[in-house]
């Protein structure tokens, strides 16, 4: 949008010269855009990585306490999270750190998140990938139990998500996750794999695909690192849209057969 009407601007004011500028530097804001608000500050992104990985850690830990213990299952978890990142020293400091004290007894969420917020809340992507990593954990010892459940809620309604929408994320990352680690997929799968893309099987063929490819952006590594996630945690993103791919493949087997 911004190309035409730079390019515009430009024709009325100067002519064909300025023109071609605008229509080339309102190109670079529209690609820009696409990656995410916020996308052509580099001062911003690097300050929405910090801010990221902050607010993951410590919404980790408080979710980790939230049932009064941390269990053995959460730590292993947490300690493959970190792994499978690859980070670095630093960062890995930094996010043992931040966990601990996410999981002190007196920790507030509110302050956490408010700065999130502040400075990632209009990114598109940003707020449903923590979100994700955060079910992906609860359920790290099979299942997510009641007072886990009520502290995502409490996290995604603070992200601006309704109750509606953020029982479909929990529904769909849940299952995603049925089609990860390398585990054969039968057919008693399908339902599973419908689940995990949030659609059901009344739904078309083009509807699956729209739903499909609208996970496929939301884990894009370009577009998670255009809007500020933290370079070593795009990983854990990927493996999450392998899921994605092995579900939709299934279903898509399944559909080709009838």
């Amino acid at each position: 949008m911004f190309k035409y009407i730079l390019g515009f601007a430009g024709f009325y004011f100067s002519g064909f010269l300025l023109a071609f500028l605008g229509y080339f530097v309102g190109g670079v804001i529209d690609r820009a855009q696409s990656l995410g608000l916020g996308a052509v500050n580099p001062l911003a992104n690097g300050q929405r990585k910090e801010v990221f990985l902050e607010t993951t850690f410590l919404l980790m830990g408080k979710l980790a306490k939230v049932d009064g213990h941390i269990s053995k299952d959460e730590v292993n978890h947490v300690e493959d999270f970190i792994q499978k990142m690859s980070m670095s020293a630093e960062h890995r400091q930094q996010a043992i750190s931040q966990f601990k004290l996410g999981s002190a007894a007196n920790f507030n969420i509110d302050t956490s998140l408010n700065t999130f917020m502040e400075h990632c809340g209009q990114t598109l992507h940003l707020k449903q990938v923590m979100l994700m990593y955060l079910i992906v954990m609860a359920a790290a010892d099979g299942r997510v139990d009641s007072q886990e459940e009520a502290f995502l809620k409490q996290v995604a309604n603070r992200l601006g998500y309704s109750d509606t929408e953020f029982r479909q994320m929990l529904d769909m990352v849940l299952n995603q996750s049925h089609f990860g680690q390398g585990s054969p997929v039968s057919a008693s799968s399908l339902d599973d794999a419908y689940k995990a893309l949030g659609v059901t099987a009344a739904q078309s063929d083009q509807e699956i695909k729209r739903a499909y490819r609208k996970l496929m952006s939301q884990y894009h590594p370009d577009k998670l690192i255009g809007q500020g996630l933290p370079e070593d945690m795009i990983k854990v993103a990927t493996e999450q849209a392998k899921e994605v791919q092995v579900a939709y493949d299934l279903i898509k087997k399944q559909r080709d057969k009838a």
